[in-house]
């Protein structure tokens, strides 16, 4: 986190939390959603300006409820999430392929799942800032267990590492990364945000 990001909690620790303007889609845009997008339920404007998505993804944190925000200063901007917390891409590099989320964090993955709409789900470990609610000013950098949607034009990439067949409405099998073959399960897209504890819609009515 930005250190004067920091400084600004400190000095202003009591700016009240702001819902529902900030989303992140399923390519891993941040958008930006005004009163008139909100109330209509549009997707928003994407976030074009390279200096404010790298500020976001900075300041890119998770409280103990599950709720993901932007820490804008000493303003905390909850994000609406149109699928997962992160998005997943496969990026080549100097030693093959790798798993980056969409602020660049790499994901050290254990296995994938399937839904019934042909999504594919990277689960894994993403090195995250976690807010510490007993001392309001307290960020830590953890290794968190989470899930990340799979960027969708990857999955070609995907299906050549996969062996696959069909189960149900969805498939289930294998794939193989960095060397292991990883399992590849059946979800229904319903039962993400539970089993991965976030909250896709955060509102003041979800802290408890």
């Amino acid at each position: 986190m930005d250190e004067q990001v920091l400084r600004s909690l400190i000095k202003w620790p009591n700016v009240p939390d702001c819902f529902g303007w900030l989303a992140l889609d399923r390519r891993g845009q941040w958008r930006m959603r005004d009163e008139f997008t909100q109330q209509h339920k549009l997707p928003g404007q994407v976030i074009t300006h390279r200096s404010l998505n790298e500020f976001i993804s900075r300041n890119y944190a998770c409280d103990k409820q599950g709720r993901y925000f932007f820490q804008n200063g000493p303003q905390r901007v909850f994000i609406t999430l149109d699928a997962t917390p992160w998005i997943a891409r496969i990026i080549p590099s100097e030693s093959g392929l790798e798993l980056l989320t969409q602020c660049n964090n790499p994901i050290e993955a254990s296995g994938a799942l399937s839904d019934e709409n042909g999504n594919i789900y990277i689960l894994g470990k993403v090195n995250q800032l976690t807010y510490k609610e007993k001392n309001k000013e307290q960020f830590s950098n953890e290794e968190c267990q989470t899930v990340a949607l799979l960027h969708d034009h990857d999955l070609d990439q995907f299906s050549q590492l996969a062996k696959l067949h069909e189960v149900a409405c969805s498939f289930s099998g294998s794939w193989e990364w960095q060397g292991k073959q990883l399992p590849i399960d059946l979800i229904y897209s319903e039962e993400l945000a539970a089993r991965y504890q976030f909250i896709a819609k955060p509102s003041d009515q979800s802290h408890s």
